[in-house]
């Protein structure tokens, strides 16, 4: 998705003066004036391009044992992005290391060009140890490190290397449940190898040198639909269920990297990006024996273009599949006969909206399922027999089920966090497979990100709100009671920092719609306002920025720009995520327009409470809150006078199928919403300053669609500046970049408020 916001997974639910008529492009750092520089309580450049955010070195990808006996977890002891794994003993309270990746492991510079680009879909920074698994049903762990395979018999014994890749990258290497092999893809086919060692096993053919893939993820899967994966393990390890992707109609999107010394091959990328309007990938389902044979595909044809949406295993041995059309108005979850390919309708969800996909299906033991859906206009669960009928629905609401974290199929419970409290907040709450009342386990006010035990007697629960930083304990499932703790640890750089947390605020649009909001004031020394002011945008779906979690407090360029006497501002405009489909739809064939709408109304209740210099008012966002930055300044001039646009989508026509038409339609049935929906068609009115920030080889939001915008400008003889990082992707990562990227945006709210 578009979305790129510069928080935790688990914290999110991310120019100079011209005249008219010159165009300038500058990237030139000046000094910022005296009286910013002397404020007291400013924050270093530095600290604020720097990562892991303050308070936010805890353990990650928490999981336990298949015995429940231990939790692992990845973790960095001093405090940086290197990470290694370790687990944590209950019984005893006891923390050790459980591997640690040899030579250093997985760096930015180590990676294939493939595993970078899966580092960019997946939003991952870390390096050292990145991810591991352990088997559903052993005590065996897989740890991909710096492209080789190694597997680990539990905590007391060696790490052992399975698989080198010889140069070939190893991708999406899975342990089967039963722990006894390793499946990868490897030169666009699938392999299979013992756990105990020898020869890896090809499973399918055809696929290399053809341009196809066997076991692979397409683009707009791993993009968009966060499906990663392009195969499955059968729960008994006798099956991979496994997508053929041919992407070889799709015309090549070429990505140059104009900052190397070198030219040709080693400097170019080719893509088979699939613009909205244009061609999908082809993409078909196979099964195919774990030992080995002739691979059976099942039928996923409608008649019509679908997307293979999810795939699942139930109980049995039954093979089901999620399918969407591209219109995304309707959604079916069929199982097949593994013998035949042969399908057969479960249940169908259809919407005059779109279909929000989801990860909450869950096979039961009597072949039945737990399912969620949006059909009351709210993410709520249900319960059906495993022939698709419905037979409870468990929750209702005016409120959004976010996951399920357990199933007790024994005490016949459902585990699940939601906003039952709060929009702006995440609890663990209990239902019984009937429905009716429900229990809430988590008490403290905030967010908490929850892993249960596999018996559902005990869950990890990562804490925080805007005044706490993140603590994980282990916690009892049936009273939220503290068993142990984890992680409590003070970052001495909250205290040193003096971060302040944001205040959350609610206020009517112009139409009645209640918006939340938060609001970043400058030190007392800067008096009581009203105040230059910066708005944090970021404004699309699937996003969630205004909460009461710690990721609001760590936001570090609010911090910073606070620090300077701004007052800074954010608000979820409708569009937003966990607020029910009717919030997020409100900007259905239209984006750009609501959204914009909202923003101005949160500027305008700043200013009737004395905070805001409607005269002073700047808007900063990356990625679709780029897009939201331009539109700003576009098609609201009398309230933003400055915009800073990071990698910004110009015009919808330019992004990818299923992102785009989700929320627009196809451009041949929605023309005039394409245009209106483009910051080029809005050029005209721009009468204040903007920067163009964009990574040239940026494979997500293309260069190409600041340099349409740059064309624009240039048409309408309107200034703009640029700011250009030549080997960055979508999300920057050098710290150097970061640092120079930082003060620049700075210097560019002082300069022109």
């Amino acid at each position: 998705m578009v979305a790129r916001v510069e928080f935790p997974a688990a914290m999110v639910y991310v120019a100079r003066h011209a005249h008219p008529g010159r165009t300038t492009m500058s990237a030139t750092k000046t000094d910022a004036p005296k009286a910013f520089e002397a404020a007291e309580g400013t924050l270093a450049v530095e600290e604020v391009a720097r990562h892991p955010l303050p308070g936010m070195a805890i353990p990650d990808q928490i999981a336990f044992s298949p015995d429940d006996r231990l939790i692992t977890y990845l973790k960095s002891p001093e405090r940086s992005l290197v990470r290694q794994l370790f687990v944590f003993d209950p019984a005893t309270g006891s923390e050790s290391l459980f591997v640690s990746p040899p030579d250093g492991g997985t760096t930015e510079e180590n990676v294939s060009l493939a595993e970078a680009l899966r580092r960019e879909r997946q939003r991952q920074r870390e390096i050292g140890v990145t991810t591991y698994a352990w088997a559903t049903r052993a005590s065996r762990v897989l740890v991909p490190i710096k492209g080789d395979l190694y597997v680990q018999d539990g905590p007391s014994a060696s790490l052992r290397k399975l698989v080198a890749s010889g140069g070939a990258p190893i991708l999406d290497p899975k342990l089967s449940p039963d722990g006894a092999a390793v499946a990868f893809v490897q030169e666009a086919e699938l392999y299979v190898i013992d756990a105990t060692g020898g020869a890896p096993r090809q499973l399918t053919s055809g696929a290399r040198g053809t341009g196809k893939t066997h076991g692979l993820a397409e683009y707009v899967a791993q993009e968009e639909m966060a499906r990663h994966h392009g195969y499955w393990w059968s729960t008994d390890g006798t099956w991979l269920a496994f997508t053929e992707v041919d992407e070889t109609h799709i015309p090549i999107y070429r990505i140059v990297h104009q900052g190397k010394a070198q030219v040709g091959a080693e400097a170019e990328e080719d893509h088979h990006y699939p613009f909205a309007g244009e061609e999908n990938a082809r993409v078909r389902l196979g099964v195919v024996s774990a030992s080995g044979g002739e691979t059976v595909w099942m039928d996923t044809s409608y008649g019509e273009e679908v997307y293979l949406a999810r795939v699942h295993w139930l109980a049995g041995e039954r093979l089901a599949a999620e399918i969407q059309n591209r219109a995304q108005t309707w959604l079916e979850l069929v199982v097949f006969d593994l013998a035949t390919g042969a399908r057969t309708r479960l249940l169908r969800e259809e919407t005059n909206v779109w279909i929000n996909l989801h990860d909450l299906l869950r096979p039961l033991a009597d072949g039945g399922f737990l399912w969620a859906s949006e059909r009351t206009g709210y993410r709520h669960l249900y319960r059906y027999d495993r022939e698709g009928t419905l037979v409870a629905e468990l929750t209702r609401g005016a409120w959004m089920v976010d996951d399920v974290r357990g199933v007790d199929e024994k005490g016949r419970f459902v585990y699940f966090t939601a906003t039952a409290a709060s929009a702006l907040e995440c609890h663990l709450y209990a239902v019984s497979f009937d429905g009716g009342e429900m229990r809430r386990i988590t008490p403290e006010p905030g967010m908490h990100v929850v892993t249960c035990d596999r018996a559902c007697r005990r869950f990890v629960d990562v804490y925080h709100a805007k005044d706490r930083p993140p603590t994980v304990k282990l916690r009892s499932i049936d009273d939220g009671a503290v068993l142990a703790t984890l992680h409590d640890e003070q970052d001495p750089r909250i205290a040193s920092l003096g971060l302040t947390p944001p205040e959350i605020v609610s206020f009517l649009s112009r139409d009645g719609e209640t918006l939340h909001g938060a609001l970043y004031r400058p030190p007392a020394h800067f008096g009581s306002g009203p105040f230059p002011t910066i708005v944090y945008v970021y404004g699309g779906p699937h996003v969630q920025l205004v909460t009461n979690g710690w990721n609001m407090t760590v936001t570090m360029r609010p911090q910073w720009l606070r620090s300077l006497g701004y007052l800074v501002f954010m608000v979820d405009n409708r569009g937003s995520a966990r607020r029910g489909l009717a919030f997020e739809g409100a900007l259905k064939n239209r984006m750009g327009s609501i959204e914009v709408d909202d923003q101005v109304d949160g500027v305008r209740w700043l200013v009737a409470q004395g905070l805001a210099d409607p005269a002073r008012v700047g808007v900063y966002g990356w990625s679709y809150g780029g897009y939201m930055a331009a539109m700003c300044l576009a098609r609201a001039p009398e309230t933003f006078k400055v915009a800073v646009a990071g990698a910004p989508v110009t015009h919808w026509d330019g992004y990818d199928t299923h992102y785009t038409e989700r929320y627009m339609g196809m451009p041949s049935d929605n023309p005039r919403g394409y245009e209106e929906s483009s910051v080029m068609r809005h050029v005209e009115n721009i009468r204040g300053k903007l920067m163009l920030v964009h990574g040239l080889i940026d494979e997500n939001v293309h260069f190409r669609h600041t340099a349409r915008l740059v064309n624009a400008m240039i048409g309408t003889r309107k200034p703009y500046d640029l700011l250009l990082f030549p080997d960055e992707r979508h999300m920057p990562r050098r710290p150097p970049d970061r640092i120079y990227m930082e003060e620049l945006i700075r210097d560019y709210f002082v300069r022109n408020l």
